[in-house]
């Protein structure tokens, strides 16, 4: 399992992060992104972000989210309920891909959305836990997309991937918009700064959680 944390750090690190480092095209989609913030379609953008995100889409619904909550506080729960709707309901239509269209989108998918090896592992790996590493993923920066169509790739029951995705994907949301529903613009360089590593400690923390109620049970 050390091993596997360590290639799932990797793998977040290559992946995900800050703008200022990306390619000019993530740059822009990065900016498209945040623009919406700004606009009365922020809500429906969010929506789409988060869906689409979830299998192939480059830029995390994070940004967004964090934006409009931002703009308005008072609706953090919303928006964090917006959010994870449409990444949930993405992961499903990732395992559709997966499950259906995998044979004519591979080429497609590697490798220009994820690395081959990446997505070997992954599968390697469902046959033994599939819920833990749906949740992991959908909670953590890993990209989660690459879990949802191997989910399909791999038949695995549909219902783990919706119950780790609805868990995952809830519990990183409500997380981001609940520290800026609380602390406001005093989070918003902490949380855009440290977004990967926040993630980490608190799952780090959730684990701990279990093995201490298994351990005093």
């Amino acid at each position: 399992m050390v091993e596997r944390a360590a290639f799932f750090m990797e793998t977040t690190t290559a992946t995900a992060t800050t703008p200022a480092k990306r390619p000019h095209l993530i740059r822009r989609l990065y900016d498209w992104t945040l623009h919406w913030a700004e606009t009365k379609y922020g809500t429906v953008a969010l929506f789409a972000v988060a869906f689409v995100e979830s299998s192939f889409f480059p830029i995390p619904p994070d940004v967004l989210l964090i934006a409009l909550t931002l703009g308005k506080q008072s609706r953090a729960w919303f928006f964090a309920a917006v959010c994870s709707v449409g990444s949930v309901l993405g992961g499903m239509f990732g395992y559709a891909i997966g499950a259906l269209a995998w044979h004519v989108l591979e080429p497609i998918f590697i490798p220009y959305v994820f690395r081959r090896e990446i997505f070997e592992k992954v599968v390697e790996w469902y046959n033994a836990e599939a819920f833990l590493y749906v949740f992991v993923a959908a909670f953590t920066p890993i990209p989660y997309k690459v879990f949802t169509i191997a989910a399909g790739v791999c038949q695995i029951p549909f219902w783990i991937l919706v119950a780790g995705s609805l868990v995952g994907r809830s519990a990183r949301f409500f997380l981001v918009a609940g520290l800026l529903y609380f602390f406001g613009e005093r989070m918003r360089g902490f949380v855009e700064k440290h977004f990967d590593r926040l993630m980490w400690v608190f799952l780090a923390l959730l684990v701990l959680g279990f093995v201490a109620v298994k351990y005093l049970r």
